[in-house]
This record gives structure tokens, C-alpha cells and sequence, in this order.
């Protein structure tokens, strides 16, 4: 497979190559060395597991790893992401979300504990060295954020520092308190390259002549990007007398006017703040011309929907999606190998793709 190189000054440095999404063999190294090494988003705890005895599946980055993981809480409360594979013969022990004392195999009967630990087996007499560790279901790094899971399947970087940064500006919201809303999650697919998504979101750049809307209640000339490890948080201030948040004195923005905060965390979670609440957004890879992306909700203010930044987000997205298969159409042609970046309005986007090549060495 070919390698990649992003110069690390943005003045000199050119974008991944048109092959970086073209190449099936890259698209499949990014499945391995990308998303299966990375920090991943699977869902909301009081949502998937509300109670004690609650287990749900989860299937990770559904079309992409497929990985099958089950969510299970404890009677203590405490969660935990194990395999939802039984260490047998592999079959799936959870198929629907319920409540349980413990997992039960349903092909032959070997049990589990809600934190994974082999408990017994029938007809398993006269087996000798049983049972091992590896008999127990693998259990796999699990972050609880305001009640926001992500796990890690064989993470290389550490998600602390991005986890940080959010409590910093958003801590003083009582996050514990938004509340998911079905009726607002959404479900999209894009004919386009799964990076060529995160590479929109990731710029204001495009907002005055993409998002018309959107262009009227954000300023454009304070629209400010922020490096963190391993992502990103851009910041749009409210145009005029738009929505903002009440920001406390101590906050790093108090005294000004923030419409939204938009964190980004490599390689394809967005955690969306504004006024009213949360909105998440997943991309999911299917293909290297295909992508699913999830909206799920979380209200905190219902009187501030439909106000500002975050007032009209299908709209913003329809604009998304349309802009981001025109440029996966264009980057197919002979004529086109490689851009430049902004220096002041894609540091977003050059990190995002200095990251990617430094996955795929």
C-alpha cells in the first residue's frame, strides 16, 4: 500500500492525495489501522443501559469493523464492554437489549457474570485446564463521559486529553440532566468517502457559501479553530442578538457570545454543543464512495430549539451532504491530485489528515 506524508507546517503543506480515497487497499488499511485503534462513541448509558441487571448489543461501526460488544451494567452501576461473543464457539450471546442476572449462551448453555467472568458450563466434566482467563469474555476499555460511552478496542492514543478539553468549556452545563430525544435523532447516507466528511466538518471555510442559513447567525470573521490532542474544537460566535450560552465568570469565552462548540475527535465523532443541547454525530464507513452518519440528540433547553446556531441542523446537513458528493465525483478525475490548505481557515483539516497518514505508516 502506498504510504502518505503531510508536511507538519499547513504554509507548505498539500492535502491527501485524490488515491488516499479511491484506493480500495487504503480504504481497507484504514478499517484496520484507523478505526479499530481508535476511541469510539457507542452510545448514551442511562439510554442503552439504564438500570441495574440492563444489558444491550452493541454492533461497532455497523458495515465497517462489525464488531460485536454487549454493554452490561452492574448492580453497583458500575458498566462494562465486554465481547458479546461466547468464548465456546462463538456464538452471540445478547441479540436485544433487557435485564439480566447473568449471560446465558443460548447455543449451549455456558454462563457469564454482567463483568464478563466465565461461571460455568455444562457437560464440561473431565476437561482438563478449564477454565482459563481466555474463557472469560474479553472485556474492553470503556470511558464514561457525562454518560457518553466510548470504547477502545486497541486504542493507541489516549482519549483524556480530548475529555479534558470538553469539561473545560462545557463542564459547567449539567450534562447529567440532558436528555436524549428520538425524535430528533436522524439517520443519513452520503454517497462519498467517509474523509471527505470529517474534512467539511472540520472548516468553517465553507460556511458563506454553503450554509446561507447558517452563515447568518454565526461571524464568520471570529469563527476561531482550536488544536487538541487528537481532535479538535472550532468555535462560532453568535451573530447580533443570536442564541448563545450563559457562560460563567472563569469560563476561557465568559463575556462573549458563543453560538456552538464543535468538538471533533479523531477520527469520526463530533460532539456538537449549542444553547439548546447535544447533538452527536457518527460516521460510519461502508464503502470508499458510501457513508452513514447518526445524529442522536440530547436536550438540555427545550425553549432554545430551533433558535440559532443549532436551530435548523437537517438543513445544514442536506447542504453538507450535497457539497461533499460533488467532491467525491471531482476527486476522481485525472485532473486532480492534491490541494493546499488555508492557513487560517483548515488547521482543522490538516491535522485530521496529518493524523490519518501517521496511522497508515
Amino acid at each position: 500500500m502506498m504510504e502518505f506524508h503531510i508536511d507538519p507546517d499547513i504554509r507548505k503543506a498539500e492535502t491527501l492525495p485524490s488515491a488516499f480515497y479511491t484506493r480500495d487497499d487504503v480504504f481497507a488499511a484504514c478499517r484496520e489501522r484507523v478505526f479499530a485503534r481508535s476511541w469510539q462513541w457507542i452510545g448514551h448509558g442511562p439510554t442503552s443501559v439504564p438500570a441495574s441487571g440492563s444489558v444491550a448489543p452493541v454492533n461497532l461501526l455497523e458495515g465497517c469493523l462489525d464488531e460485536p460488544l454487549l454493554l452490561a451494567r452492574q448492580e453497583d452501576g458500575e458498566v462494562h464492554c465486554l465481547s458479546n461473543v461466547c468464548t465456546h464457539r462463538g456464538n452471540l450471546l445478547v441479540a436485544e437489549p433487557g435485564r439480566a442476572r447473568q449471560l446465558v449462551c443460548g447455543y449451549h448453555g455456558r454462563r457469564f457474570g454482567l463483568d464478563g467472568g466465565f461461571r460455568s458450563m455444562p457437560e464440561f466434566e473431565g476437561v482438563e485446564g478449564f477454565p482459563r482467563p481466555c474463557d472469560d469474555l474479553a472485556r474492553h476499555a470503556l470511558r464514561n463521559w457525562a454518560g457518553q460511552l466510548f470504547v477502545a478496542l486497541d486504542a493507541e492514543a489516549p482519549i483524556e486529553g480530548m475529555l479534558s478539553a470538553m469539561d473545560e468549556r462545557i463542564g459547567f452545563l449539567p450534562l447529567a440532566e440532558f436528555r436524549h430525544d428520538p425524535a430528533r435523532d436522524r439517520t443519513f447516507e452520503v454517497a462519498a468517502h467517509w474523509a471527505l466528511y470529517c474534512d467539511n466538518y472540520l472548516e468553517g471555510f465553507h460556511i458563506p457559501f454553503v450554509h446561507q442559513g447558517l452563515h447568518e447567525e454565526v461571524d464568520y470573521d471570529r469563527y476561531t479553530t482550536v488544536l487538541l490532542p487528537h481532535g479538535n474544537l472550532q468555535i462560532a460566535h453568535a451573530r447580533g442578538e443570536g442564541a448563545s450560552f450563559d457562560l460563567p465568570e472563569g469560563h476561557p469565552e465568559h463575556g462573549q457570545d458563543i453560538a456552538a462548540y464543535y468538538f471533533w475527535m479523531f477520527p469520526n465523532v463530533m460532539f456538537n454543543f449549542y444553547p439548546w443541547g447535544l447533538s452527536v454525530n457518527l460516521v460510519e464507513p461502508l464503502a470508499k464512495d458510501r457513508t452513514r452518519v447518526l445524529f442522536r440528540s440530547y436536550v438540555h433547553d427545550p425553549g432554545k430549539l430551533g433558535k440559532g446556531a443549532g436551530g435548523d441542523l437537517d438543513q445544514v446537513e442536506h447542504e453538507d451532504e450535497e457539497v461533499v458528493e460533488s467532491v467525491q465525483r471531482g476527486i476522481r478525475s485525472r485532473a486532480y491530485t492534491a490541494g493546499r490548505f488555508s492557513p487560517k481557515r483548515e488547521q482543522g483539516v490538516h491535522q485530521f489528515h496529518q493524523l490519518l497518514a501517521e496511522s497508515l505508516m
